[in-house]
């Protein structure tokens, strides 16, 4: 991987992070959640930034050189897409999404995986009712991703192979 600025963009339980993780080891590159870009998480609780404050925030970030961020698309950030050299959209089928969703939840509730909110039933029927209004507006999504071309790669699985190609 050459030193990029890369979006990884997806829904909930598409492989961003992981994703993320992985590249950054491999490359030495800083990797940032945008999820605590959007939210200012302190000690006593989250609250959440405004646009301007995000995108202060992700144009800091870009002065420093490479980056790889990782997040749900909003449309607060829109801008982070122009910043990108590459943007990879993972895209998992439905059901695979669903499974990782649940087993995320479960792994949560044993304390085997750290959150930063509070799994509980409400916040897992959420996670199921965003992956159900991306699918119902995916169609302005994938409008909003084509003018972005050639740097837009889009994965359909989590195959290493690629990943030769950032």
């Amino acid at each position: 991987m050459n030193r990029k600025k890369i979006l990884i963009i997806g829904i909930v339980a598409s492989g961003k992070t992981t994703l993320a993780r992985r590249l950054s080891a491999q490359s030495g590159v800083c990797w940032y959640e945008l999820d605590n870009i959007v939210h200012r998480r302190t000690e006593e609780g989250d609250g959440k930034r405004t646009s301007e404050e995000q995108m202060d925030l992700i144009r800091q970030i870009d002065r420093k050189g490479p980056w790889i961020m990782e997040g749900v698309h909003r449309s607060s950030y829109a801008e982070l897409y122009d910043l990108a050299d590459t943007v990879i959209f993972l895209d998992p089928p439905l059901w695979k999404r669903k499974i990782r969703i649940v087993r995320r939840f479960v792994k949560q509730k044993l304390g085997l995986e750290s959150a930063h909110y509070t799994p509980d039933l409400k916040m897992l029927k959420a996670m199921f009712r965003w992956t159900n209004d991306f699918e119902h507006n995916r169609p302005q999504f994938e409008a909003q991703l084509a003018r972005y071309g050639n740097k837009v790669l889009r994965v359909k699985s989590n195959r290493l192979s690629h990943w030769n190609r950032i």
